[in-house]
């Protein structure tokens, strides 16, 4: 079981795998449920073991049925990806990838959001980060 880059995940893998972490964990017909515009059944079993052998989910056997589980913890996910996604589309810039994110949010940040943003960045400063 090798684990692997977050970007390496395709579109139906990545909505798999939000559904699995939302519920902390499901079996494939739960997956099928959830997701938008569903593939069959045995689709959504082969997807479910992909995510297996490629290091995303584990099972346990309850009854008749195997329920998937993530390996990592959802925070050590989201910081694996960004690591990634840091690396991979912003050479490592953290600024550079902070100025796109408020650019995108642009007319969306409230006042109160850009605030706890500003205490952020002052954090960091006091800590040298």
């Amino acid at each position: 079981m090798t684990q692997r880059a977050p970007l390496d995940l395709s579109r139906r893998e990545r909505q798999i795998m939000e559904i699995i972490y939302q519920q902390g964990q499901a079996t494939a017909a739960e997956v099928l449920g959830r997701l938008p515009d569903p593939p069959g059944y045995s689709a959504v079993r082969a997807m479910l073991r992909l995510l297996e052998e490629k290091g995303y989910l584990r099972h346990d056997q309850q009854g008749p049925r195997y329920v998937y589980l993530p390996t990592l913890a959802r925070e050590k996910a989201r910081r694996s990806a960004l690591k990634q996604m840091l690396q991979t589309f912003f050479d490592g810039s953290t600024e550079a990838a902070v100025a796109a994110l408020l650019d995108l949010s642009r007319p969306k940040l409230s006042a109160p959001e850009l605030e706890r943003l500003s205490r952020m960045i002052d954090e960091a400063k006091k800590e040298g980060r």
